[in-house]
C-alpha cells in the first residue's frame, strides 16, 4: 500500500448560498489552505474531517492500492487526484497525492 498525501487546496464560501438556504451554524469547518494530512494504508487521517472523507475515500483506497489515471487522463498526474467536500456551501478542494 502506498502512503497519500492530502493537501487542503482551496476553500470556497458561497454566501448568498448559504444566507438564503443555510440554517447558522457556529463552527462548519475546521480545514485551513495548506494544511496536509497523510493517509496511511488507505485510511482516514486521524483529525481530518468525515464529510470531506467520505467525498474522497474511494479516490485514496484507489491510489493507495497504487491505481490511479482516473477518467482516462484527468490529472496531469495519474497518481494524484483533486477532490471537493460535499459542503454546497463551503467547498474545499484537495489535492491527493501518492507519496513514496
Amino acid at each position: 500500500m502506498y502512503r497519500c498525501r492530502i493537501t487542503v487546496m482551496r476553500q470556497v464560501f458561497h454566501a448568498d448560498l448559504a444566507a438564503q438556504y443555510e440554517n447558522p451554524i457556529q463552527h462548519a469547518c475546521d480545514m485551513e489552505v495548506g494544511q496536509v494530512f497523510y493517509a496511511e494504508n488507505g485510511e482516514r487521517p486521524e483529525g481530518f474531517c468525515q464529510s470531506a472523507w467520505e467525498s474522497m475515500q474511494s479516490f485514496v483506497e484507489e491510489l493507495a492500492r497504487g491505481g490511479g489515471n482516473f477518467y482516462d487522463g484527468w490529472m496531469k498526474n495519474p497518481h494524484s487526484a483533486m477532490i471537493s467536500c460535499n459542503d454546497g456551501f463551503r467547498p474545499v478542494s484537495f489535492l491527493i497525492e501518492v507519496v513514496e
